[in-house]
């Protein structure tokens, strides 16, 4: 079958192009944004790229067409698809139809931490020889590939709150109709389609409703919005937690040479030293999930802790690029405020004595708003310094709605840090550069390509360092 994916570089409209073609499928994809590691991922499998939205990318006429959910109607490539007769569903339609109904499904949700605990939990079940076909949203190294169709009777699957699509706005992981989910947390996010937290917890809930009664959702519960929706679950509840009592609950946690650390209190009984390679009590929390929802599957202390010991992590998230100059360039994907917060409070354990210097992009449709306006003042907490982008797309935006970068620098300053907001990503570079010294730490946070900023920074470091 011939099926073509509009908006096909997403993380999850690319993992699915991925799967669709290792099931045999002949896939073609269209996108205005291009870029790593996603653009890297499908050129290395082959997969053609059209650029742009143009309704000669339906030709030869495909089977079935994929519209993913940053698609709008008027969207000239959609519409001609839909016009045109040609059959059509969403990301998630598609996944459940070629994939999920012959499988036991679990889903991994949440605001925060859902790709890092679905890599984890995919690992897990690859180390112990179970051969799970899973979709994360992102590249884990043990992994190698965000997608994998396995022999094994489970898929994981990220479940993301964002809406299906144009012509289904219901979150994504609603038509995965999952046996088994995980529920880490619930907050604010995705401005563009929830108008505030009641509707995101709205959402949540159509999540926990739907579980069925013979499946089991694990429940992130030192989140307070949590314990609410989990209520009024239909299946048994299995909870996990740092700081209240539950089922499965992190103890001793502590850091070690970039590694987390932690014991664990489960049902029967303690498990000691379970080791994480990334820093960070959220990273705790995460592989805490993990373990649950894999103990609840049938898996061995043992097989999860090894799994565990093993993973090494995802891209873009606290990802090492590179060091010049004496200045470690790391890339993560942090940009709601909370993010924000854990991930430099990790980096500063892990890089202790070394400054921080932040270099931040609101980009996603939630953090160039004003909404975490207040938020973002005291989430750059652990940073020395931190130098402000320009706001993604601002121009598509009214004054009013706006997230103010000036504003930000100001409420930083007033905390001590020292922070600057740039107009272009020239001046975020030469700023940035202007800051950096031998034995910094740079951090770059943007959830997209950031103009090429990791690879820019790098190069000014390697020819300052050339040409002292």
């Amino acid at each position: 079958m011939h099926i073509h994916l509009i908006a096909i570089c997403g993380t999850g409209m690319g993992s699915l192009a991925g799967i669709l073609k290792a099931a045999g499928h002949h896939v073609t994809g269209s996108d205005a944004n291009v870029y790593p590691p996603m653009s890297t991922y499908l050129a290395g499998q082959g997969i053609p790229i059209f650029n742009g939205y143009e309704p000669v990318h339906l030709e030869p006429r495909p089977d079935l067409v994929v519209v993913g959910n940053a698609i709008r109607r008027d969207n000239p490539e959609a519409r001609a698809a839909i016009d045109g007769g040609i059959e059509y569903t969403s990301f998630p339609g598609a996944l459940r139809r070629f994939f999920l109904d012959d499988r036991t499904t679990v889903a991994v949700t949440g605001t925060h931490g859902k790709t890092t605990t679905t890599a984890m939990v995919a690992w897990i079940f690859t180390h112990a020889g179970l051969d799970p076909s899973f979709l994360v949203g992102g590249v884990a190294r043990n992994l190698g590939s965000p997608v994998r169709l396995g022999a094994g009777r489970h898929f994981i699957v990220e479940g993301d709150e964002y809406d299906t699509a144009f012509f289904d706005k219901v979150p994504k992981f609603v038509r995965y109709r999952p046996d088994h989910a995980i529920l880490a947390n619930i907050e604010f996010d995705h401005a563009d389609i929830y108008p505030d937290l009641d509707a995101v917890k709205r959402a949540f809930a159509m999540l926990v409703d739907g579980m069925p009664k013979d499946g089991t959702l694990i429940a992130g519960i030192d989140c307070p919005n949590v314990r609410e929706r989990i209520a009024s679950a239909p299946c048994p509840v299995v909870t996990y937690a740092i700081d209240r009592e539950a089922d499965y609950r992190a103890l001793d946690i502590r850091e070690d040479s970039g590694r987390v650390v932690f014991d664990i209190d489960t049902p029967d009984g303690r498990v000691g030293n379970l080791e994480v390679s990334m820093p960070g009590r959220h990273n705790a929390l995460n592989a805490l999930a993990a373990f649950a929802m894999s103990r609840v599957l049938d898996l061995g202390p043992d097989a999860i802790r090894a799994g565990l010991a093993s993973f090494e992590g995802v891209k873009r998230r606290q990802e090492i690029r590179g060091e010049e100059a004496g200045v470690v360039v790391i890339d993560d994907f942090a940009h709601h405020p909370t993010a924000v917060r854990v991930t430099l409070e990790a980096l500063r354990s892990r890089w202790d004595g070394r400054r921080l210097i932040v270099l931040f992009e609101p980009r996603t449709n939630t953090s160039r708003r004003a909404y975490f306006q207040e938020l973002y003042a005291s989430a750059f907490d652990a940073a020395s310094a931190v130098v402000i982008a320009p706001v993604f797309g601002a121009e598509a935006l009214t004054e009013s709605e706006r997230f103010d970068a000036r504003r930000l620098a100001r409420d930083l300053r007033k905390r001590g840090i020292d922070a600057c907001d740039t107009a272009t990503y020239d001046e975020t570079l030469d700023v940035a550069m202007k800051r950096l010294r031998p034995g910094d730490v740079a951090v770059l946070m943007s959830n997209g390509g950031f103009g090429g900023m990791h690879e820019r920074l790098l190069d000014a470091l390697r020819e300052r360092n050339a040409n002292p």
